[in-house]
């Protein structure tokens, strides 16, 4: 398998992973508060982090990878400044991504769209900026992208849908009625 094949396999398990997330936190809410799964997600993140990342420095060429050292010393410190960077980064979007979990009254489907799709106009904004270049079909992509997230978002199915204000208030009585007592009037 080629690195181009290895490398779009493992973006597709990626994707895989990530869009099972939203779904999967929505489970995580059950009847407990919005942020008491969060901390699990901050465990996992932990535990996967440090053993898998040991465990490929360690183990890395056995499975055609470079083999890092341990050492985060000198001209390596940008790498941990770095990748702790990424790491607050990959934490702030889960919570924010909870956040927004949580508005929807726990349905994903309405949020994911946006994060993925939005995530990868940011990117390429990213690159853009680093770069100083784009090809027009960029722009058009992104543009493709912004409609993408439109219908997908607004389109897949959401569970209940919440009732709108006008469709609540005309299955209410205008004025109701106060309801007679039968208790006898004290006089």
């Amino acid at each position: 398998m080629t690195p181009r094949t290895q490398a779009i396999l493992f973006a597709l398990l990626v994707a895989c992973c990530w869009g099972l997330y939203g779904p999967t936190l929505s489970k995580a809410r059950g009847v407990s508060g919005p942020f008491k799964p969060y901390v699990f997600i901050g465990v996992a993140y932990l535990v996967l982090a440090i053993i898998g990342g040991a465990a490929m420095m360690k183990l890395g060429g056995a499975v055609g990878l470079p083999v890092d050292s341990f050492n985060y010393g000198g001209e390596q410190s940008r790498t941990a400044i770095w990748g702790f960077l990424a790491g607050c980064l990959g934490a702030l979007g889960a919570l924010f991504l909870t956040f927004a979990v949580v508005k929807t009254q726990g349905n994903p489907a309405l949020v994911m769209p946006i994060v993925f799709g939005g995530a990868v106009t940011v990117n390429a904004i990213a690159a853009f900026v680093h770069m100083g270049e784009a090809d027009w079909k960029m722009w058009m992509g992104m543009a493709i992208v912004a409609v993408g997230i439109y219908f997908v978002a607004g389109y897949t199915p959401h569970g209940g849908k919440p009732a709108k204000a006008e469709d609540v208030a005309a299955e209410q009585p205008a004025d109701p009625a106060p309801a007679e007592s039968t208790e006898p009037v004290a006089s």
